[in-house]
């Protein structure tokens, strides 16, 4: 094959080789389209001439089929009539398979159009990243010591995290829709021309049924004895038909765990076990407030008690006797679960819990 490596447009030579088609409304909506979708628009909509030239191609193949049997007919030479009628039977059969290309195309473009959707919605996002960057260093260059640098600032802050999640989206989109619509693009072409060779090799059986034995004038051939071999033939390439199954290389892919919103999805018993985990977190903390307030309760009662025991702390121990709403505290929450017992502690409970914590500060 004497051809480059790369068949990639060098500058504007390309783009104008590629404007064949008239002006029309369609496109007038190509040069709306945003930059970074604008290649992609017009290779879905060049794609879209071709696969109409594939449906005009197969209507005109069919057509030829026709008159090709007709023609057959009108020689009156019954091996040629014969032939030429089964023959036409293969070539509409070949011509319908241009048909399924088209559909597999289809497919493929509506694929692309994901992706160049996807384009068209990043585009503001960075549009926004870049209009907010200039005005910062037209701030910078004209009033350098402007308040309003710093806003602008934050605001790009966050613009460029919106960008980050919506090039993240991007890319993941356009890698998994690109390799999706070329393996419906190159397994129809597979298809169409694997079916299309069957169809082939069994036409070329009913040419070898003609016989193109040269005669001398005044003789004639032999009557066509092999109408029965021609529908058998005929048979086989229905059958070889029916049974043909895709037999093409796989197209692996890892995004099975694409989200909706064309980010990784976190595994279901991740998410489950993290709130769990959070509402196990938040527990505690309500309970702990809860027995807070109960135990002021006791602290205030015996709050004589206390001011009686401060002449034993010094100037560097001052947290001893406010720590003990704390150890009262701790002894509590770790029974978050515990009776109407403690809630409602007697009197003689709060004694001895007195007692304790005098001894703690004493000793």
């Amino acid at each position: 094959m004497n051809r480059s490596l790369s068949i990639r447009s060098k500058g504007q030579s390309g783009e104008k080789s590629s404007n064949k088609h008239r002006f029309t409304m369609a496109s007038l909506r190509g040069h709306q389209q945003a930059d970074l979708s604008k290649k992609l628009y017009r290779l879905i909509k060049t794609e879209n001439h071709a696969i109409g030239a594939y449906e005009a191609a197969a209507k005109e193949q069919a057509n030829i089929a026709s008159q090709l049997s007709d023609w057959g007919e009108e020689t009156g030479d019954d091996a040629i009539s014969e032939i030429s009628d089964k023959l036409g039977v293969l070539l509409a059969e070949i011509a319908e398979q241009e048909d399924v290309l088209a559909s597999g195309l289809e497919e493929s473009r509506g694929v692309l159009k994901q992706i160049r959707n996807t384009e068209s919605s990043v585009q503001p996002s960075r549009d926004q990243k870049a209009k907010i960057a200039d005005e910062i260093q037209k701030l910078k260059y004209k009033e350098p010591s402007s308040v309003k640098i710093v806003t602008l600032e934050q605001e790009l802050v966050r613009a460029e995290a919106q960008s980050l999640v919506a090039e993240a989206q991007l890319t993941n989109v356009t890698r998994q829709k690109f390799k999706e619509a070329y393996d419906l693009h190159t397994a129809a072409i597979i298809e169409r021309a694997e079916k299309q060779i069957m169809l082939a090799k069994n036409a070329r059986k009913l040419l070898n049924l003609v016989d193109d034995t040269p005669i001398v004038p005044g003789d004639v051939h032999p009557a066509f004895s092999h109408a029965e071999t021609a529908r058998e033939v005929l048979n086989v390439a229905e059958d070889e038909l029916r049974a043909w199954t895709p037999n093409v290389e796989p197209i692996h892919t890892n995004a099975g765990n694409l989200g909706t919103n064309a980010m990784p999805s976190a595994p279901v018993t991740a998410q489950h076990s993290e709130q769990q985990y959070t509402q196990q977190a938040e527990y505690p903390t309500q309970q702990s407030e809860h027995l807070t307030q109960q135990s002021e309760y006791p602290t205030q009662q015996h709050s004589e008690y206390t001011r009686s025991n401060e002449q034993y702390a010094t100037s560097s121990e001052p947290s001893v006797v406010g720590q003990e709403p704390v150890a009262y505290q701790t002894q509590t929450q770790a029974q978050p679960h515990s009776t109407t017992e403690t809630s409602y502690a007697t009197d003689e409970q709060d004694h001895e819990h007195a007692r304790n914590v005098a001894s703690r500060v004493l000793g």
